[in-house]
């Protein structure tokens, strides 16, 4: 087991998280993250260390795509650099579609993957102003 910097591997794990963020899917999303996990932006950071606070966590995120009419998202890789033997920080801008076939831009992200036994996992996520 090693990170990944493969951009099909990481293009796969984020089409999954992607699917699992607009169907709000809270287990799935969950399964995508380590345990603890971090979130941290400008203003605010936070943990969790369990698949309900994941869950938790993202259970406001599925009313804002309803009321937004987000039905798919694209995870654009900017940025793939190794961490370690099992890291991997990938830069990411969201770009979502909406019900009416438009594209609605999304925010970037940092994210610190690591390589695990069943694929790779979310360790720490940063919002960027960038």
């Amino acid at each position: 087991m090693t990170a990944s910097t493969d951009l099909d591997t990481l293009s796969d794990f984020f089409d999954r998280y992607g699917v699992a963020l607009t169907s709000a899917d809270l287990p799935a999303i969950a399964g995508c993250y380590a345990l603890p996990g971090l979130v941290v932006a400008d203003t605010y950071s936070f943990s969790f260390t369990s698949p309900a606070a994941v869950a938790l966590s993202f259970v406001g995120a599925a009313p804002d795509y309803q009321e937004r009419e987000l039905v798919a998202a694209n995870a654009q890789i900017e940025d793939v650099q190794p961490v370690s033997a099992l890291l991997t920080e990938v830069a990411v801008r969201w770009e979502f579609l909406d019900s009416q076939g438009a594209a609605v831009p999304g925010e970037r992200y940092r994210y610190l993957l690591r390589a695990a036994d069943d694929g790779l996992v979310i360790c720490a996520v940063i919002r960027c102003g960038c």
